[in-house]
């Protein structure tokens, strides 16, 4: 898949014979729009890229609220990690958004992958570290930044999410009520 290659090669270079090997450690799921690739409780086995779509990592609270943690376009990675590797049941939820195709690698085919080929541990590295970058920032949004400001960081870093998730959704990933995403979304529109 040539969304997969490109993604690979915006950090590592590799030949044709390379990306054949490391094709064979993927597969191809397709996911149907509100199905859900994990839920909690489940035993997780895969790490995700997105080639089409939009999935939800998502946890809930006592109430059945959902908090989202993540979206996840086309070219992201997702799962729930800390059971995939640690082998805890799962916590998080991840539901397709609208139709979505993934391509999944288990955890021992990605470990023997990255011990035969230098560069994709490399690759997996620099994935991770950017990864967890991008969390952090998400934590310190939370935290410091009120809602307006979270809305328009997010307009900003990603204009093509707000069209694709329900506003409802959008919602619960800042943090807000649907109402003052409304009022939010309403004056972005104004200006």
């Amino acid at each position: 898949m040539k969304i997969l290659r490109d993604h690979f090669e915006k950090l590592i270079s590799l030949t044709d014979a390379e990306y054949d090997y490391v094709m064979q450690f993927f597969k191809l799921r397709r996911v149907p729009k509100k199905q859900l690739l994990l839920q909690e409780g489940d035993n997780v086995s895969y790490e995700y890229f997105v080639v089409s779509g939009v999935l939800k990592a998502y946890v809930l609270d006592e109430e059945e609220k959902q908090h989202i943690l993540q979206f996840a376009m086309e070219d992201w990675w997702t799962t729930d990690y800390l059971a995939l590797y640690t082998g805890v049941p799962a916590r998080v939820f991840l539901e397709a958004v609208e139709p979505t195709e993934v391509l999944c690698i288990t955890k021992a085919d990605k470990d023997q992958l990255c011990a035969a080929m230098h560069k994709m541990e490399h690759f997996f590295r620099i994935k991770n570290q950017h990864g967890y970058i991008g969390l952090q920032q998400r934590i310190l949004s939370m935290l410091t930044n009120n809602a307006k400001d979270r809305y328009e960081q997010l307009l900003q870093q990603y204009p093509a999410l707000i069209q694709r998730v329900p506003k409802h959704d959008l919602a619960a990933f800042l943090g807000v009520s649907r109402e003052t995403l409304s009022r939010l979304y309403g004056r972005s529109k104004e200006m």
